[in-house]
C-alpha cells in the first residue's frame, strides 16, 4: 500500500503528460479528434523513433548515458533523461541518449555520462532537469564543461 501512495503522484503526472485516460482498470490514449492532433502525434512518435534509426552510426555521434538504477530513478533520473532527449530533439543535435544501470556513484545521483567522438567519457553528477538543460546548451551543443564532473576512478585496459 505504501508503494502505491509513493508512486501515485508520479503516475498521475505521467498520465497528464501523455494524455492517458483511466477507466476501471483500463488505460487508453486520448482520441485523436482532428488532423492537427494526428500530425502532432506523428511528430512525437517520429522523434522517439529517431534513436533507433541513428543506432547504427553511434561511433560518430555524441553518446549520453543516464544512470537509471534504483538510486538514480529515486533521485529523478527519469525526468533528467526526458529533459535531455527533449532539448536535444529541439536543437536537432546528433546525440544518442540511452539509459544504463548503476555507475557506482550513488552519492551523486542522478549521474550522466557523455562521450563525444574521439574523446574520453565525462561523468556529471547531481544533474537536475534544469542542469540537464544547461548540460545540453553548454557541453553538448558547445564544448564548455560544467560543475559536477566526477573524477575518473578507473583505468582502461588496452588489449
Amino acid at each position: 500500500m505504501w508503494f502505491l501512495l509513493l508512486t501515485l503522484p508520479r503516475f498521475l503526472e505521467n498520465r497528464k503528460n501523455h494524455n492517458l485516460i483511466i477507466n476501471k482498470n483500463k488505460v487508453t490514449m486520448e482520441k485523436i479528434k482532428s488532423l492537427a492532433d494526428l500530425k502532432k502525434k506523428r511528430e512525437q512518435l517520429q522523434s522517439s523513433l529517431q534513436l533507433r534509426e541513428m543506432g547504427d552510426n553511434v561511433d560518430n555521434m555524441i553518446q549520453v548515458k543516464v544512470a537509471m538504477a534504483t538510486c538514480g530513478i529515486a533521485s529523478g533520473a527519469k525526468q533528467v533523461m526526458e529533459t535531455i532527449i527533449n532539448e536535444c530533439n529541439d536543437r536537432k543535435l546528433p546525440v544518442v541518449v540511452t539509459q544504463t544501470g548503476c555507475m557506482g556513484y550513488c552519492y551523486a545521483e542522478p549521474t550522466v555520462e557523455v562521450k563525444k567522438p574521439g574523446q574520453d567519457p565525462v561523468v556529471f553528477g547531481y544533474i537536475t532537469p534544469a542542469k540537464a538543460t544547461e548540460l545540453v546548451d553548454k557541453y553538448l551543443a558547445g564544448n564548455e564543461l560544467l560543475d559536477g564532473i566526477i573524477p575518473v576512478n578507473y583505468e582502461k585496459i588496452d588489449k
